[in-house]
């Protein structure tokens, strides 16, 4: 039996033996490497106003092909994707589309106010080489690339991609590395794609404010201070969460929300309120 190859994509580094899938469900050791299952199979797309990625200081007022594909490294048990998401089970509902033919197909959209493409809706970055090729030809065509992302993808690979994408939204899940490793990610690694990400292009951060995970108000200072260091102006989109998927704790209270906020806005300049 052949040694298995580890996938260096995610902070994962998932061995894998002959035909086994990684933990993100979308990554497979054959003949010898690691081979995304998610090429190119496309689950959900739309044609998106940009506020809703949510990118509310990028080019607003204007559209963005959206489109996701199938798997996620993380799991949140208060994924409102996962249907999609899911790492176990590649969903039924799956079409075919080459980066020539999205490229094509978002082209055509921009009489209707399109200005590109947005990866999105489950964890786009584990589609690392679809993404890349896509977005490679998607600059030739003056295309805008976005990316919404839970920014769970190693340095050497990000820093590959970075130079064809123009905006970022990253998830923010909480600023405890504890309650990552609760969710199956790295603060860590979030921290480094968010550093690097800010440095090279526009970056709005999103915090799903979930009860026991992200809602502690000291927790919210430090991430409000850490953002801050890098720029008072990176928007930050406190979200609330309501009961989803696994998670049944009641929605967030309001009076938190508008508590986190506050402390939020004592770093940062550009606060937002989501899901209210």
């Amino acid at each position: 039996m052949s040694e298995p190859i580890t996938c260096q994509l995610c902070p994962h580094y998932c061995k894998l033996n002959e035909g086994q899938i990684g933990f993100c469900g979308a990554r497979q050791a054959k003949s010898g490497e690691v081979q995304p299952l998610n090429y190119g199979k496309i689950t959900s797309l739309a044609l998106d106003p940009i506020e809703k990625k949510p990118l509310a200081y990028y080019h607003p007022g204007s559209m963005i092909l959206s489109v996701g594909s199938f798997g996620c490294n993380m799991v949140c048990p208060f994924c409102q994707n996962y249907h999609i998401s899911d790492r176990k089970r590649e969903p039924h509902r799956v079409h075919d589309i080459t980066p020539e033919q999205l490229t094509a197909l978002a082209k055509s959209e921009k009489n209707r106010g399109n200005i590109g493409v947005a990866f999105t809706y489950n964890e786009p970055l584990i589609a690392f080489e679809f993404v890349l090729d896509t977005a490679k030809l998607a600059k030739t065509e003056d295309l805008k690339i976005a990316v919404v992302t839970n920014g769970q993808i190693n340095e050497p690979y990000l820093k590959e991609l970075l130079p064809y994408v123009s905006a970022w939204n990253i998830d923010l899940k909480s600023f405890s590395e504890t309650n990552y490793k609760k969710l199956g990610g790295s603060l860590r690694t979030v921290l480094r794609t968010i550093e690097l990400a800010q440095a090279a292009a526009h970056v709005e951060i999103t915090t799903l404010v979930v009860p026991g995970i992200s809602d502690n108000e000291d927790e919210m200072r430090e991430e409000a201070k850490y953002l801050a260091a890098l720029n008072p102006n990176i928007p930050l989109h406190l979200s609330r969460y309501f009961p989803c998927y696994k998670y049944t704790e009641p929605a967030t209270d309001i009076t938190k929300m508008y508590a986190l906020k506050g402390i939020a806005e004592q770093y940062l300049n550009r606060v937002r309120l989501g899901n209210m």
